[in-house]
């Protein structure tokens, strides 16, 4: 037979292009709108429907980016159309082909309740069905003049900047027949379309869907599309029915609609994606009871509750009926690389409540789709926040090594671990294509272990969910030969049936490191200190305010730290905290974090006010927030401040054309060109500099990576390199070294100092940064064989290779690391303490006379320009330290050390720890009153030093019982405190969290 596959699939696009897609509606009336331009920020709706409306037309022009016009739309079903199904057809001016990205719609009735939203991809609302002819109705459309900023660098990234001239323009207003049979037919023809497409051409199953569309276009009448459309679907009947093979792949299909909380567009905006997405989805909900939809994000749900409590009322009234499924159990879709230990708990512990008391649902599963990579701390998370199952897909997109399951077994540090899922279909806004299946099956990597996986559909990142075609798609993927069997579930049918099914899954040991987007622990530096600083604030205001509401009825503020919390939950965003968003996004945060931290300031000031009594004779009380006790105060601790005795001062003397600092533990050797020639550590008399480098260098790279700017460093910036070796001045400033650089369009100050009695060099650094492009570098060159470097992560650290013995090491090139990174070798180390830094990278040399030098930089600023074309630009000031011969204690230590200062308030008391323990490898995170009110202490603690450990954490108060409980300050199952008088016992493994509910007895 010849082969005359082509012509006909050509025959099949041209058919549904020209002729069947445009006559699902066959006939259409224009409507009449009218338009008022919101200025300035949105409205509400009783303000806009008073608003004064002018005539428009098709054609007109509206929106300035980032306004908002509403549009009064208003029609009559002409009476010739009684019994048929109506509807008004709308489009703003949309992208086609970006939903989410581009101007959107919410529809509202006259008394200002929602009906759906409008998007490039949905652009119908139902008026009858049928009609009767001749109703009257108006809608009030807010539409949204966003942007499309996906390509390349713009200015429209932010109000200030862009511009008042409209975007977009109104293309169509249109009452239109929907033929039912005609759209039915394009399901059809589409679904069977692009299974065919995906067969292989010596597959039987492709040549009887083409000769059945071959004759379904015989029958099909092109001048009476709507007339011939059921005789037409009859001739595919057949092959419809044709059921899948016994061992097709089983696909579980999840309404979903990611949305990114900020990223191309302000959090404000985001308030009113998700009412658009949540509208659509409860509609759609209403024509398909078996329809599930599937929403993380307590936030976005919490939005939704204050700014539209109608629409929210629909959505519980589906969470009850269990189409609408609440899921991810944090508060938002965090990074989770760069959050503290305390803050990622608090994603869980604020996510879980909410589910919990709006829905009462406990959710299962923790729904990170497209986070940049996953901290080896989360199983042990996962678990404590009651929660079972893990799933992301955003690992397929590494760009070196393909990950080799899609189901499996995660451990984390402390060897939790939890059952993951990645979903081959490799994205979280698929819309059931047929490509899209046929890829998922064919990319599953547990095949012959495993049968199922799951597929999250639905437009995402800006938002819009599910439509109907996708629906439709899936009602004829469900059983379809040639294809993978889907079956719209919950996320948790999924999950249970996976698990159950798969009796010995792989595992994979620490974190989930993504080979891509490894810029986004450096870009927005403002956003990341604002971050780090806010969490430090946030552990003291609850660590005094418990202190002085135990000690002297101090009103703790529940409250308002629960804002604060939520606030800063809130920018961690896997978009705002990794510096990804636009200009407006990370304007917003700067202001936030600045309120944030007067309001932290305030409670801590209060707090220590009560607990520090009346100064005698001006006396100050030092305040010790680090969970280690320093300079004789114990952690958590008070003391009216001493004189600090035996402590030798420090030495500041010239030498030759720079100067040497020494402080008895320390001596460090800064040269002419400012730059760290010689650190001795002079209690082993070990120099820590490589010989021959420099430490302390500052080097600058181009940093153009191939695609994504604020996102990616591409390996290719070290091959090209300045070092910054020529200084302005070189002077000694009071007790220290001060060096200031010129270089590029930039001027850099730093001030190189010892603190009495301390092992550690000190680095304050001033940068008025005005580069683009460019990757500034902090490195320092030790003189140490290290084949693993050691980073600070949630409740514990990671080693990581120095090597690149492997593609899996090789592409590590640039790391994580919170408070510090340390390398060593038997009997020394060193380590890199920061203030607010998270990139790093450490590489290994060998020299001439056989010994390695192990260099470690940190990533100090970059100069992305896009989405914000003016990323950094500006002051900054960033401080880190070097810390020789520390062991990973000491750098456990110096990293809350450096970061939490001691406080001096006017006062005289001394105030004894809330609670303290007898082991620095145990870590207080958190030390608070409990979130239920009762006046319970609740103490979070972990090992800190990767080993076993027994130790005893005793109350600074009379105790009367004591239980573990989970994150959510719930008991836990299966744990008992051991009590001993006022103190618990206590055995940790490595890296354990331990959550304590420490109950205070009032008698005493």
């Amino acid at each position: 037979m010849h082969d005359d596959r082509t012509l006909t699939e050509e025959r099949l696009g041209r058919a549904l292009r020209e002729r069947i897609r445009p006559a699902v509606h066959p006939r259409t009336v224009e409507l009449e709108f009218e338009v008022w331009h919101a200025p300035g920020e949105p409205v509400p709706f009783t303000e806009a429907v008073a608003a004064p409306y002018r005539p428009g037309t098709i054609g007109d022009d509206w929106g300035p980016a980032w306004g908002t016009s509403w549009f009064r739309v208003t029609g009559r079903v002409p009476r010739d159309w009684a019994g048929e199904t109506v509807e008004a057809v709308i489009d703003l001016g949309f992208a086609k082909d970006r939903p989410g990205f581009s101007a959107e719609a919410l529809a509202h009735r006259p008394d200002g309740s929602v009906v759906k939203a409008l998007n490039p991809r949905n652009t119908w609302l139902r008026i009858g069905e049928p009609v009767a002819g001749g109703e009257e109705f108006t809608y009030l459309l807010e539409a949204a003049a966003n942007p499309e900023i996906l390509d390349g660098v713009s200015a429209l990234g932010d109000r200030e900047t862009a511009g008042s001239e409209p975007l977009y323009r109104v293309e169509q207003m249109d009452l239109a027949v929907f033929d039912q049979q005609v759209w039915e037919l394009v399901q059809d023809l589409e679904v069977l379309d692009q299974l065919m497409r995906r067969l292989p051409l010596g597959s039987a199953r492709r040549w009887e869907i083409l000769r059945a569309v071959e004759r379904c276009l015989d029958a099909l009448d092109l001048d009476a599309v709507g007339a011939s459309a059921p005789a037409a679907r009859d001739r595919l009947r057949a092959v419809l029915s044709s059921p899948a093979h016994a061992s097709a792949h089983r696909l579980s299909a999840v309404g979903h609609a990611h949305i990114d909380s900020a990223w191309l567009w302000p959090l404000r905006e985001t308030v009113r994606k998700v009412a658009r997405t949540t509208s659509n989805v409860v509609a759609l909900m209403d024509d398909r009871p078996e329809f599930v939809f599937a929403m993380s994000q307590a936030q976005q749900l919490d939005w939704l509750r204050e700014h539209q409590p109608v629409l929210y009322a629909r959505v519980k009234e589906k969470a009850a009926a269990g189409q609408f499924v609440p899921v991810g159990g944090m508060w938002v879709e965090s990074d989770t690389n760069m959050p503290g230990s305390e803050a990622l708990a608090r994603q869980f512990v604020l996510g879980k409540r909410f589910f919990l008391e709006e829905f009462g649902v406990e959710t299962q599963e923790v729904w990170l789709p497209d986070s940049f990579g996953y901290s080896a701390a989360l199983p042990q998370l996962v678990k404590l926040s009651g929660s079972r199952w893990f799933l992301t897909q955003k690992i397929s997109w590494n760009t070196t090594n393909p990950f080799p399951h899609h189901s499996f077994l995660w451990e984390g540090i402390d060897g939790t671990r939890v059952f993951t899922h990645f979903p081959p279909v490799d994205t979280y806004v698929a819309e059931l294509s047929g490509e899209e299946l046929a890829h998922a099956e064919e990319n599953f990597r547990d095949k012959g272990r495993a049968t199922r996986s799951l597929v999250p559909f639905g437009w995402g990142d800006g938002g819009g969910g599910p439509t109907r075609e996708m629906l439709a798609r899936a009602e004829r993927l469900a059983d379809l030969e040639g294809s993978p069997r889907v079956t719209i579930e919950t996320p948790s049918d999924f999950f249970a049936a996976a698990e159950a099914e798969y009796e010995r899954p792989p595992v994979w040991l620490g974190e989930l490191y993504l080979e891509l987007h490894r810029g986004t622990y450096t870009s927005q530096a403002r956003t990341k200190q604002g971050n780090r600083r806010s969490e430090h604030l946030l552990r003291e205001a609850e660590l005094w305010a418990a202190t002085a509401a135990v000690r002297t009825g101090f009103p703790y503020p529940h409250e308002e730290l629960d804002r604060i919390w939520k606030s800063v939950l809130l920018h961690q965003f896997h978009d705002i905290l990794p510096g990804s968003s636009i200009a407006w996004v990370h304007r917003e945060a700067e202001a936030t974090y600045a309120r944030i931290a007067d309001e932290l300031e305030a409670v801590i000031g209060a707090a220590q006010r009560a607990l520090a009594g009346a100064p005698e004779g001006g006396g100050t009380v030092v305040f010790n927030s680090a969970p280690h006790g320093r300079a004789g105060i114990a952690a958590g601790g008070a003391a009216p401040a001493g004189r600090d005795h035996g402590r030798p001062a420090v030495e500041v003397a010239e030498h030759g054309s720079g100067f040497r600092l020494d402080n008895g533990v320390l001596r460090v050797t800064v040269d002419g060109r400012g730059l760290v020639v010689s650190v001795v550590d002079l209690v082993t008399g070990r120099e820590t500099v490589a010989p021959g480098c420099a430490a302390n260098l500052l080097q600058v790279h181009p940093d153009l990576p191939n695609r994504w700017d604020a996102w990616d460093v591409d390996a290719f910036y070290r091959n090209t390199v300045t070092d910054l070796t020529e200084a302005d001045v070189v002077r000694r400033s009071g007790d220290g070294v001060e060096v200031v650089r010129s270089f590029g369009s930039s001027r850099l100050t730093q001030l190189l100092t010892l603190r009495p009695g301390a092992r550690r060099l000190d680095i304050d650094t001033e940068v008025d940064w005005h580069e683009q492009e460019k990757f500034l570098k902090a490195a320092f060159p030790i003189d140490v064989r290290a084949d693993h470097s050691t980073a600070e992560t949630q409740f514990g650290h990671v080693q990581r290779p120095t090597h690149a013995n492997t593609s899996w090491d090789a592409a590590k090139f640039e790391i994580c690391a919170h408070r510090f990174l340390h390398v060593g070798e038997p009997g020394w180390g060193a380590a890199l303490i920061n203030d607010s830094t998270y990139g790093h990278d450490v590489t290994r040399t060998v020299r001439e006379d056989g010994s390695t030098t192990t260099t470690v930089r940190l990533s100090l600023l970059r100069a992305p320009r896009y989405p914000d074309p003016a990323t950094d630009q500006g002051v900054h000031r960033l401080r880190y330290a070097l810390l020789p011969g520390a062991t990973i204690g000491d750098a456990v230590r110096e990293g809350w050390s450096f970061s939490l200062p001691e406080r001096r308030v006017p006062g005289s008391a001394e105030v004894a720890p809330l609670v303290s323990v007898d082991d620095d490898a145990v870590v207080v995170t958190a030390v608070k009153l409990a979130d239920d009110g009762s006046g319970d202490v609740v103490v979070r603690l972990h090992e800190a030093h990767g080993g076993r450990v027994s130790a005893r954490l005793t109350a600074g108060f009379a105790l009367a019982g004591a239980s573990v409980t989970d994150l959510l300050e719930r008991p836990l199952a299966g744990e008992r405190a051991e009590v001993d008088g006022d103190a618990v016992l206590l055995g940790l493994r490595p890296f354990q969290i331990v959550t304590l509910r420490l109950a205070p007895d009032h008698v005493e």
